[in-house]
């Protein structure tokens, strides 16, 4: 069963690109939390940041080189928060890793 990050990857949903290359997409989150809401999305699935091999890590390297470019393009690189979830009781619900960037406010504390 294929995820919905899967099918928009593959091209069988549309999502607002913003950023793609060979291992890496970012899209605008349908449902923001913030002026900036955006997900960064390997395009490898892996079930969350706790399933990633070790000889696969350096994807973790090219998703903050990416959010750093999205930071600066959308001119707030000087707040915004990265942050992913790992498992369904810490809010996961889709189960292929992805990191939101959110930003264009000021930040508060998180619970």
């Amino acid at each position: 069963m294929s995820t919905i990050f899967e099918k928009i990857i593959q091209g069988e949903l549309p999502a607002e690109k913003l950023f793609e290359n060979e291992r890496v997409i970012v899209i605008k989150d349908i449902n923001p939390q913030a002026p900036v809401h955006l997900l960064i999305i390997p395009k490898k699935c892996y079930k969350s940041i706790q399933y990633i091999p070790k000889e696969d890590l350096s994807i973790l390297a090219e998703i903050g080189e990416v959010a750093q470019k999205m930071a600066k393009e959308l001119e707030i690189e000087d707040c915004y928060r990265l942050l992913t979830n790992s498992g369904e009781d810490s809010g996961q619900t889709i189960f292929h890793l992805h990191f939101h960037l959110i930003g264009g406010r000021k930040l508060g504390a998180m619970a």
